[in-house]
């Protein structure tokens, strides 16, 4: 009895010590972002108990929990939802029922999930794509990529290319309708570093490169090179997201190795020869002075892992690390940043980059965001901030295609 009393009692110490973890002063309805972000650390929690205790693997627990907000492909009076498949990849199609003029738009969008976990089906993304397609009467495309740890880097990004490189066909846009100048890539979080990295490689294919008018990301998260951001330092326990958890899930794509994991936390990860790189993620260059602070900018330790991981040095992983060569051919770009987000400098970083290379660039600052906010617009968190950052993003959608 003593014992269970005092197990009880150590929960509720552990519980109250998330509960009770400070919040910045402008988050909009606290009590809803406090009982998400408790929420999330106690998944990661009982992830790495389980872990531990070899009943399942960390990400495997995101996983499970995920396919609780999976829907059917359920059609309304307005869109006609298909699940099918493009070059063996799963996707979910959402077409209008009614008749247009002319050619339509269409809006491939990219889950997010760290690579691990997450599906174009979940609730928050269905209502999405539904909305995008009634509003801008588009075609939008949701892929279902391959997911980490079972399919390591770079699965992810190769089933985005493959899906992307199959609907871009002028045999499959004149199938759905698509005007094949209207055609937008867009992601969130890991799904914008892939709808990144698609957009990067398809425009400079001689083959691709005119199909693709526009890319949105939101609240990307866009290098692994240095993991002690500004924004890392400011943000290591939340809101949301943590620092050990979000480079832990990251990791998973790359390797199991826990070394790996435990050298990112330390930022001691990235290998010999890679210093190169190191100009392309410099935050002290990129960030704005607002975001600067009084942080001082160290570079990253090489050599400290003993194997090597090609991932980390490859643009496809990191888009950051792509040159200004490879950005300037870039498309119209919308970006979301949210100001209490861990990995809120990446899509800052890109901003700056990209406009310094003359592409032309619309940034929404949330001053009062949170990562995954867009997400959280059903049970059991509905963000109203969610919802208005939605309303803006297909609003630029509409204007923009």
């Amino acid at each position: 009895m003593e014992y269970k009393t005092l197990c009880f009692g150590f929960s509720c110490i552990l519980f109250a010590y998330y509960v009770y973890s400070p919040l910045p002063e402008n988050i909009e309805e606290p009590w809803k972002v406090r009982f998400m972000d408790v929420l999330i650390k106690m998944t990661s929690l009982v992830a790495t108990l389980f872990e531990n205790v070899g009943l399942m693997k960390y990400g495997e627990l995101f996983s499970t929990l995920a396919t609780v907000h999976f829907t059917k492909p359920v059609s309304d009076e307005n869109i006609t939802v298909i699940d099918t498949n493009f070059s063996g990849i799963p996707v979910r199609l959402y077409l209008p029922k009614r008749k247009s003029e002319r050619l339509r738009p269409a809006v491939i969008f990219i889950h997010g999930g760290a690579f691990v976990f997450g599906s174009c089906k979940m609730s928050a993304y269905d209502d999405l794509n539904r909305q995008i397609a009634n509003k801008l009467d588009a075609v939008a495309v949701g892929i279902d990529y391959r997911l980490a740890p079972q399919y390591p880097f770079p699965a992810a990004h190769e089933d985005c290319i493959f899906v992307i490189k199959f609907f871009l066909q002028d045999k499959v846009l004149a199938e759905y309708g698509v005007d094949t100048t209207r055609i937008c890539i867009t992601g969130e979080s890991s799904g914008g570093a892939l709808a990144a990295t698609v957009v990067q490689l398809l425009q400079n294919d001689p083959e691709y490169k005119d199909r693709i008018k526009a890319q949105a990301l939101i609240y990307p998260g866009l290098q692994s090179t240095d993991t002690l951001l500004p924004s890392h330092r400011e943000y290591e326990h939340g809101p949301i997201l943590s620092r050990e958890m979000i480079i832990k899930l990251a990791c998973l794509y790359v390797s199991e190795d826990k070394a790996l994991f435990q050298a990112a936390l330390r930022n001691e990860h990235m290998p010999e020869g890679s210093r190169h790189l190191f100009k392309f993620v410099n935050w002290s260059d990129f960030l704005p002075e607002k975001f600067k602070k009084n942080h001082v900018y160290t570079e990253p330790i090489l050599g400290k892992l003993n194997d090597s991981y090609p991932a980390l040095v490859d643009s496809m992983m990191s888009p950051l690390l792509a040159s200004d060569s490879q950005l300037q051919s870039l498309p119209l770009t919308y970006i979301v940043t949210c100001e209490h987000d861990l990995i809120r400098d990446d899509g800052l970083m890109y901003v700056t980059r990209l406009r310094n290379v003359g592409v032309q660039v619309t940034h929404d600052h949330i001053e009062e965001g949170i990562h995954g906010a867009m997400s959280f617009t059903r049970a059991p968190v509905f963000l109203h901030l969610g919802l208005r950052m939605r309303d803006r993003y297909i609003s630029w959608l509409e204007e923009n295609l």
